[in-house]
């Protein structure tokens, strides 16, 4: 990948369009993740509403071990959202220009960890399950927080259902019948945004494809390219930023 593109992917210095395709790449990512994490360990990891309606009728339940294991899982999240914020301030205040790369190598780094120990966990799935959960999670809230503050919160990516209400909310604009044009003003959809979220959409079904294709044949090892994928785009900035502080 040439440096001048992965500079204008991950740099400090955003744009609109690097926000959206780093905003797609990042769905994609997160589609095959959460995918082949499930085939891994049967629960999806990016989407902690149904996590927190899993602890709540665990607890009507009385299965209060599987109620610890979903307060666990959104922690993890949490942690991971929290460790995202941290490392972009820090890069922030220092001017770097990997502020966003940083947690884009972390989280290349956890997804690398995650394929290579899972082979190994594999036969010991009192290990596997909960450290498998923990670390996914992580990885999400990672990310979700990184894409949330380069783009003010614009784009999502480990999750669909913003997503999905915002497209439908575009395509009934698309559809009405602005029966008297006189009146204002006109209700038209912004043909734009959705693109963006359609690609969005199509990202993560693709990743979510991707990943489960790659789990089925390969296992753990299907998380490699997809760490390497993630470690190219950010390492750019990251040596930008050790050139710049040679003697």
């Amino acid at each position: 990948m040439p440096a001048r593109y992965a500079r204008f992917l991950v740099g400090r210095h955003r744009s609109v369009a690097a926000n959206r395709q780093l905003g797609w790449l990042l769905a994609f990512v997160a589609g095959a993740i959460n995918a082949g994490g499930f085939l891994a360990v049967q629960q999806y990891t990016s989407h902690v509403t149904g996590m927190v309606s899993a602890v709540a009728d665990n607890v009507v339940l009385q299965r209060f071990d599987l109620v610890i294991d979903g307060l666990v899982a959104v922690l993890s999240f949490l942690l991971g959202a929290m460790c995202s914020a941290l490392l972009v301030n820090f890069a922030r205040r220092r001017a770097m220009a990997s502020e966003y790369a940083l947690p884009l190598l972390f989280e290349a780094a956890l997804i690398l960890c995650f394929g290579l120990m899972g082979a190994r966990l594999a036969s010991f799935e009192a290990l596997l399950l909960p450290f498998t959960v923990v670390l996914l999670c992580f990885i999400m809230g990672l990310q979700n927080a990184v894409v949330t503050k380069l783009s003010g919160a614009v784009i999502r990516t480990t999750h669909m259902t913003g997503i999905v209400t915002d497209l439908g909310i575009e395509l009934g604009k698309l559809v009405y019948w602005n029966a008297d044009r006189d009146a204002q003003p006109l209700v038209r959809a912004d043909r734009d945004r959705m693109k963006v979220l359609g690609g969005l959409l199509l990202a993560f079904l693709l990743g979510g494809l991707t990943g489960a294709f790659g789990f089925k044949q390969f296992g753990y090892g299907f998380t490699v390219p997809i760490a390497v994928l993630l470690a190219v785009v950010s390492l750019v900035p990251a040596w930008d930023d050790l050139g710049r502080r040679r003697p």
